[in-house]
């Protein structure tokens, strides 16, 4: 019995994916669009607009739902044939997308309207600019990246059961602080003033936060395996922030490993230590020769607040459940996470 056809979505215009002899289905551009981010409507005429002057087809069309953030969606693209897929949401859209489309040899667009929108700004797409990073995606070059992939362990329901679930991720993912920070932070105020609305979440996490005791488990270059009182812990695909803020000042998006941030300050020095590490030494200092000197000498005598490490795999055993963040999204209590690299598993379509 042969198997059966996959589910094909309307293009736009109502068309669905061509078709060659023999009955395989053939598409080259797929697009899967958050309806409530940004202009819906805009981002379909102008994908439908360059697709057709590309000679690239009847673009096939997924919108995302509660139940799918974008992956299935994904998915059923390939499936379909296509051969391009734009992704346009926010940074859970593009996650889910970027996941699907990981080792299928299938390029990712990536229309950004949302809040932070973290993998366009680290690779240099377009902001705020629908038509632009439309054309990026149809006659960008592609490059390869890395793909996180993170393992959580979720505390015991009430019937005991521990489930492990299974993530990825393009620029950040974390336990502690970090993630209580997005948890904390109000939907209203990123609604209306973007990602400058974190700067309240932050303020509360830190007012609450306090330590877990975790064991960290760094593999490959420079192994680390101790114990730590953490405030956070964050692994980088890509180091950038909005605002410019550089996180982790050395993850680059495609050297096939992950690098770490632990933060275990002990008392309010230690954070306005750790902030002025970000702004000042990551933004600044480093980016020239004698700043980078400055920054070797300043180390003899600044506290152990802030360690940076690297490595394809990185475990977390926390002693208690702490909030779990992908890419500036909240996941949930955590006892346990595991991260690697998926080295060159993605292909993304960047300004030539």
């Amino acid at each position: 019995m042969s198997d059966p056809a996959p589910e094909i979505s309307r293009a736009p215009d109502g068309g669905a994916a061509g078709a060659v002899p023999g009955g395989a289905l053939v598409n080259t551009v797929a697009a899967v669009v958050n309806p409530i981010k940004g202009d819906a409507m805009r981002v379909r005429q102008s994908i439908s607009r360059f697709a057709h002057s590309t000679g690239a087809g009847k673009p096939l069309w997924f919108e995302t739902t509660e139940d799918d953030f974008g992956a299935d969606a994904a998915r059923k693209a390939v499936a379909a044939g296509a051969r391009l897929v734009l992704a346009s949401g926010g940074d859970g859209t593009v996650r889910a997308v970027a996941g699907a489309l990981r080792n299928t040899g299938v390029a990712l667009g990536i229309v950004p309207s949302g809040t932070g929108n973290l993998l366009a700004r680290n690779l240099g797409l377009p902001i705020g600019n629908t038509e632009a990073a439309v054309e990026v995606a149809f006659s960008g070059q592609d490059r390869t990246i890395d793909v996180g992939i993170a393992e959580f362990t979720r505390p015991a329901d009430d019937s005991g059961e521990i489930a492990t679930t299974e993530h990825a991720f393009t620029v950040v993912a974390g336990v502690g602080v970090d993630a209580a920070m997005i948890a904390n932070t109000s939907p209203f105020l990123k609604e209306r003033f973007g990602w400058i609305a974190y700067v309240d979440g932050i303020l509360r996490s830190l007012i609450t936060s306090k330590p877990v005791r975790a064991r960290v488990r760094i593999d490959g270059e420079g192994p680390l395996n101790r114990t730590f009182d953490v405030h956070s812990v964050l692994v980088g695909n890509v180091g950038g922030l909005p605002g410019g803020v550089e996180l982790i000042p050395d993850a680059r998006i495609d050297d096939g490993v992950l690098d770490v941030a632990i933060m275990h300050p002990r008392t309010l020095f230690g954070w306005l230590y750790i902030g002025r590490t970000l702004v000042w030494e990551n933004q600044v200092l480093r980016h020239t020769k004698l700043g980078r000197k400055l920054i070797r000498v300043q180390s003899q005598f600044s506290p152990n607040v802030l360690e940076y490490a690297r490595g394809p795999v990185v475990g977390v055993k926390l002693e208690k459940p702490v909030e779990a963040e992908l890419d500036g999204d909240e996941i949930g209590l955590v006892t346990k996470a595991v991260f690697r690299a998926d080295a060159g598993s993605l292909i993304v379509r960047v300004p030539a």
